[in-house]
């Protein structure tokens, strides 16, 4: 069976075997290979030690030698990972004990699931399948290697990993797998924030219908132990009754129209409505109403993304995307309001906020002609580079200094009252006129 690997894979398991030892292509590359879809990660498996490997090749990185991995910088620039045949000895539900075997099926006995446990020989092009991973892939079914519980039980990482691959490849998890995971869904605390966060993020960065692992996950009974506010809004309607959609089947719509290539605003798209629940209270026409559920997804948002330790940057712009998501200015505005629109949101966040109120819009069916106008609108006057801070005022403290006025509290006040001014015509933005301004209107008499 002919795969198609780069030439330096074929170059190091040549290399590999002129020296004595098998070596044959593994994981998600085989996988994706047979499956007809691009395979970019190759990595290697062999008999040889480490330092064996080391031996072998002039350029090497020691990626995680205890565990039998040495990265193998190849002629084509890329690193390749080759990791030395195991077998696991001993496992927690977290991390695995494991030592060096001798041959490929037993590298492949310790794998997840049989789909993930296929081999392939570069050299000779055999395939090694011992556990039906082939037949899986062309069923697009789901299943462990071995015993289901057994296999969960060894890394509780494999139930979000499941939910994943059956999400991402459009694969039916098998029954029995499928019960053994719920059943091992109480474990998920376990883990750690960081390996949780990374499932997640696979999810956002890789999968474009983002929307099937994420209703696996809901559907498992996942999103209560690490997304909890989540699963608060999972069944809630937009209305008592008649409800078209529910917030959580337009959250994963919303997700799914946004590209893979921005997942910092797929999540925002993900948290967007976890303020609803409590900030929900009902109208007079019998509906719901959702008065400052954006500053309260805000809030609750961080305490979910800290919860995963995603760093400082992605909190903020989470977070700000997300109570800013209904802030836009009026179709008809004046240029003076949508400067201090621009002033206030930003420029840096005007290409994913349209981004995500434009994805919010479709999920709940609206055209968005009117947003794509206000959109053209923002980035129009955007532009002509209004000064949209105080640091683009053409005067600074030291102008205020020289002509008398004492640094404190009176700064800041004189510079915001001239920043109201340009706002409203930028053309002042020069400094004689914001100086006279000074001068005649606002200096204390």
């Amino acid at each position: 069976m002919r795969l198609n690997p780069p030439r330096a894979v074929l170059d190091i398991a040549r290399q590999l075997r002129d020296r004595g030892y098998d070596t044959w292509a593994v994981g998600g590359a085989v996988r994706d290979a047979l499956l007809g879809l691009p395979h970019a990660d190759w990595d290697l498996a062999t008999n040889a030690r480490p330092e064996e490997v080391r031996g072998v090749f002039k350029r090497t990185v020691p990626i995680g030698m205890e565990h039998g991995t040495v990265g193998v910088l190849a002629r084509d620039g890329v690193l390749y990972e080759v990791t030395t045949f195991r077998r696991d000895v001993e496992t927690d539900g977290r991390h695995a004990v494991v030592e060096f075997a001798d041959t490929v099926d037993e590298d492949l006995g310790r794998r997840d699931f049989t789909i993930n446990a296929l081999a392939w020989h570069p050299l000779t092009e055999e395939l090694r399948d011992p556990f039906g991973g082939l037949v899986d892939l062309r069923d697009a079914v789901l299943r462990t290697v071995g015993e289901p519980a057994d296999r969960f039980a060894e890394d509780y990482l494999r139930v979000l990993r499941a939910l994943r691959f059956a999400g991402h490849f459009v694969l039916t998890i098998d029954p029995h797998t499928w019960a053994a995971l719920v059943a091992a869904v109480p474990q998920l605390p376990t883990l750690s924030a960081e390996r949780v966060r990374e499932e997640l993020f696979k999810i956002l960065g890789k999968t474009p219908h983002a929307s099937a692992s994420l209703k696996l996950y809901a559907a498992a009974g996942a999103l209560r132990h690490w997304y909890a506010e989540l699963q608060e809004i999972v069944g809630l309607e937009a209305a008592p009754v008649a409800a078209p959609a529910g917030v959580w089947a337009r959250t994963l719509t919303a997700i799914d129209t946004l590209p893979v290539t921005r997942p910092i605003v797929r999540l925002a798209a993900l948290l967007h409505a976890v303020g609803m629940p409590a900030a929900r209270t009902s109208d007079l026409r019998g509906g719901w109403r959702y008065p400052g559920h954006e500053a309260i997804a805000a809030g609750k948002a961080e305490v979910l993304l800290r919860r995963l330790k995603c760093s400082n940057a992605d909190i903020e712009r989470v977070t700000r995307l997300i109570a800013l998501q209904n802030d836009l200015f009026p179709p008809d505005a004046p240029p003076a309001v949508v400067r201090r629109w621009l002033a206030h949101v930003t420029p840096a966040y005007l290409p994913d906020l349209f981004r995500l109120r434009a994805a919010l819009a479709r999920a709940h069916g609206e055209h968005g002609r009117d947003l794509a106008e206000r959109c053209r609108t923002a980035r129009r006057i955007g532009r002509g580079r209004p000064p949209l801070t105080l640091q683009d005022l053409a005067v600074n403290g030291g102008d205020l200094k020289a002509l008398g006025l004492a640094p404190g509290p009176v700064f800041g006040e004189v510079l915001r009252a001239l920043h109201e001014r340009v706002l409203d015509d930028p053309n002042l933005n020069e400094r004689e006129r914001l100086l006279r301004i000074v001068r005649e209107e606002l200096l204390p008499a």
